[in-house]
Parts: C-alpha cells; structure tokens; sequence
C-alpha cells in the first residue's frame, strides 16, 4: 500500500501502522483508560445531520477565513502535536511545510524534536506555539520570547495536561522517548528497519525546545507520562494564563476549554480564542466529546471571541457540522500525524489536499458558496 493508494484518515492510519514499529503507533493511535473518549470525539460528529440547500447556482467558493490573526485558505489547520521526528525523520520540517503549501496554520508543541528557531527558518507560513507551563518560571519565559524572535503568529495555552492522563497502551509497548529497547519493541523494531536506520543514523533525537534546561530534553529515559509529571507546573490558574497573554502580547488562545464557565473566564482574560478540545482524548477518559460541547459554547461566547473545534476531525463533513454549529475553524492532529508517518511531507500533501477536496464537495452539495452560509439553518441534532 502507498500513499496515493490513501483515500481517507483511515488509508493513512492503515499504512502509519505498518511503517511504525508497535510501540511509536500505539502512542499516536491511543487515548486514556479505555479510550471511550477518544472513540466519542469522532463519533459525536454523527449526532449531527447536514441539511442542504439545492439550485444555488454554485459556481466559485470561498472556504477562506482568519483565525487568530492569521487569513487561511481553508478553516482547518494543524494542531500541536508532540516529538514528530519519532513518526517520520523529516518532523516537524515536513509538517511546517505542508501547512504552509495548504495556507493555513502550522501548530507546534512545546515538546516537539525541532527547535521554535529552525521552525521559524524553515517556513513563512503562518506558526502557533502550544505552550505548556513547566515548573522552571524561566524555561515558561524564554519559550515565549523565543516565538516573538521568531515570529510565531499566535501562542496557544495548553491547559488541560497538568497531569497526564492514564494512557495505558504505552504501558503495554513500553513506549519512551527515546525508545526503549525491551525484548518486545526490539522484535517491533526489527521488522521496521527503515524506520529504525533512520532513527539510528540521522540527527539525534532531542526534544529540542527544552533541551538547554532540563535533563530529560536530552536523555529521556521515562516515558511520556512520566515527563509531564515531573515537568509541568500543576498549580496553573487564570491568573497566570493573563500574564502569559501579557507577555506574549499577540493573538492568544486557551487550549483545553470544555465548559461554558472557562470559556467565560477566557474572555474576560482577554483571550483572543478557544481551542475547545480534551487533547485528543487521552486526558480524562469519560469526559464529552468538543463537538457535544461546541453549540452551547459558542451561544455563551461565541459573539466575543473565536471557538476553535479540536479534535475527532476525519472527514470533511466534519469541518462543515463543526463550522455550521458556529466554529470559527477546526483543527487537529492524528488526521496529520497518520499521513505524516506513511509518507512524511508527500503524505501530509495528500492528506490535506484530499479533505480539502472534500470540504469543496461538500460545501457544493451544501449549496453554500461561503462558510460564512454554514449556520445553523444547515444542520440538525438527531433525535433517533
């Protein structure tokens, strides 16, 4: 299977997971506990019926929009996602790149393995930060000041890791960063060699964005749980998240908002988004998809500040329940990462291109010419 064989996320997912040792798959693949709200983020889009509009004379459309300061040409971006180098050698690069091509934004993680400078190099595209707070106040500062010099776009706050959750497919592969070698991911790797030369011979693995500060950027033996158990700052509050939008000075968005109370407390901070979004389903297992919380969000604030949809995006269809409901933009991560592991820049390419592709069909088929048509006279909850 190749990638122009790929035709959706889960083509992408399908190869991801034969080109990926077992245990580097199962950590983009898995969630927390037993997964139900990882499976929920998806599944909730189908609580949601489109209902089209027909002879509207569709001959030009408009899928752009601006979000966070920044025009996009589609109202879907790349959420931060940790440590890409570990599913393609290419990283973070590969990703940056592609969004770029695609005009929208390229979102970076705190722990990623590329350095907030080489992203700043490596593209012109519109660049968010994901910043975690860590316990070292100065590590938390110089992040931020390194994204104005490299002129990031927007900071986005990520607020709902300050323990990690129970990810226990990571316990079963034995998932570290870097890898370590047990007798079971050794097979793994083994039956993996391209991925394997690759990580071996080419530049060494770091989580590039740390690594001056702290140890366990340079020699991870613990696994990721670990790590964001030890590093990041638990005691967080509103207030600390007005004096980082203060720092920061730019368009600033609180990542990891599910309730229509946070979501107040983020405006009256003066944020300049929302990022409604459980991280993928791998915090708090049992918790509600965005997509259950996104209308009720955006009737409480949606008129003051921009809601983004993150997390559970696989289709075009998707974007357009999300955007009709009231979202700004949505965005997301495995969508990417799985192309990113079956074919690194090229596979990203396709992937995007081809929900672009769909969000086209399907805003033809909608019988809207502009997202700014998707309201909510485009859409309906089931009721059986």
């Amino acid at each position: 299977m190749r990638i122009n064989n790929c035709h959706n996320t889960n083509d992408f997912r399908t190869l991801a997971r034969r080109r990926l040792p077992a245990p580097i798959f199962h950590y983009i693949d898995g969630g927390a506990d037993d997964e139900t709200t990882l499976r929920r983020n998806t599944e909730a889009f189908n609580a949601w019926d489109l209902i089209p509009n027909v002879l509207a004379g569709m001959e030009t459309l408009n899928l752009s929009t601006n979000v966070l300061g920044c025009q996009l040409d589609l109202p879907l971006f790349l959420a931060p996602t940790a440590m890409q180098r570990l599913f393609h050698h290419d990283g973070e690069i590969a990703v940056a790149r592609a969004a770029a091509q695609m005009g929208t934004i390229y979102g970076t993680s705190t722990i990623a393995t590329t350095s907030i400078e080489e992203i700043g190099a490596c593209t012109t595209g519109p660049k968010l930060f994901q910043l975690y707070v860590h316990k070292d106040q100065g590590l938390t500062n110089d992040l931020i000041d390194r994204c104005k010099v490299s002129r990031f776009n927007a900071l986005a706050l990520t607020v709902d890791t300050i323990v990690s959750g129970n990810r226990e497919r990571d316990f079963y592969t034995g998932m570290t960063t870097p890898p370590r070698f047990t007798l079971g991911s050794l097979i793994s790797f083994a039956l993996h060699p391209g991925w394997s030369l690759n990580y071996l011979l080419r530049k060494r693995f770091e989580l590039a964005n740390v690594a001056r500060y702290i140890r366990q950027g340079t020699d991870v033996t613990s696994s990721v749980v670990e790590y964001i158990n030890s590093q990041m700052a638990t005691n967080i509050s509103w207030d600390d998240a007005r004096r980082i939008r203060e720092r920061w000075g730019g368009p600033f968005a609180i990542k990891g908002i599910m309730s229509v109370a946070d979501a107040r407390r983020a405006v009256n901070i003066g944020a300049s988004a929302i990022m409604i979004s459980n991280h993928g389903g791998r915090q708090l297992d049992g918790s509600r998809a965005p997509m259950d919380q996104l209308a009720e969000i955006v009737d409480a604030v949606g008129d003051r500040i921009e809601v983004i949809l993150d997390g559970g995006i696989r289709r075009g269809t998707h974007v357009l329940k999300a955007l009709a409901l009231g979202a700004k933009a949505c965005s997301g991560g495995r969508m990417y990462l799985y192309a990113l592991a079956a074919g690194g820049a090229a596979g990203i390419q396709r992937a995007m291109t081809l929900m672009r592709d769909e969000i086209v069909r399907d805003m033809m088929l909608m019988g809207c010419k502009s997202i700014k048509e998707l309201d909510r006279s485009k859409i309906a909850r089931r009721t059986g």
